[in-house]
């Protein structure tokens, strides 16, 4: 009987414990994840396109072209203003446009690339990198596909502090981040949310997990073909 409720009481400590565990453990995590990537990222992540230096390349991190609902997805829109902005300020003479082409009937490169074109943007000075699954994916191919140690990321500010974050912990300490556009909606409050957890993930991955690109390949020389 005794042996029991020794038991029942290391099962029930166990229980709060591990409750309050969560209750609090979560929070924390979010709250120093997130403020590792402001820290480490601040210096390099720009509003103002004054405060941006030159680079050969500008990155466009990939996003659907509409949403679920067949919406224009602003995210795309402001990433491409952004990026154009750049261009026509000289401050890149490349952009690469990485983002997801996991099917056949889903290309985020090319309709970014599409998009650059309309606005103006000389086809062969845009690259498509068709492996930009994620934005891990994205930075460390920049360098290992693209040939670029330096280089600017242009997405919203959020999604830029991450991805100086990742540059800096892959050794590619001169990329900088150009923030397009800032996303108010409620679909932009969700995006927000899910960048915590996200930023949490990206801590483990590059501190723990050592997790790399999912493919590399052939290396593409900016100014040679175009893909």
């Amino acid at each position: 009987m005794a042996t029991r409720q020794v038991f029942k009481k290391a099962f029930r400590f166990c229980v709060i414990a591990c409750f309050f565990g969560i209750l609090f453990g979560i929070p924390l995590l979010l709250f120093f994840s997130n403020l590792a990537v402001k820290s480490s990222s601040k210096e390099q992540v720009f509003a103002s396109m004054a405060d941006v230096p030159e680079r050969k390349a500008a990155v466009v991190m990939g996003c659907a072209k509409t949403l679920a609902s067949g919406r224009r997805n602003l995210y795309f829109i402001y990433r491409i203003n952004a990026a154009v902005a750049l261009f026509e300020a000289g401050k890149c003479e490349y952009l690469i446009v990485s983002g997801d082409n996991s099917t056949k009937n889903y290309d985020e490169p090319t309709d970014m690339r599409d998009a650059l074109i309309e606005r103006g943007i000389p086809e062969e000075r845009v690259y498509r990198d068709y492996a930009g699954f994620r934005t891990l994916d994205s930075v460390v191919r920049a360098r290992e596909i693209f040939g670029q140690e330096d280089f600017i990321v242009v997405s919203q500010g959020f999604h830029n502090e991450r991805a100086v974050f990742i540059a800096k912990r892959h050794g590619l300490t001169d990329v900088v981040g150009f923030n397009a556009k800032r996303v108010s909606s409620a679909g932009g409050m969700r995006t927000r949310v899910r960048e915590s957890f996200a930023r949490v993930k990206t801590i483990l991955d590059v501190t723990i997990f050592g997790t790399g690109p999912k493919f590399l390949g052939e290396k593409v020389a900016l100014g040679g073909p175009v893909t």
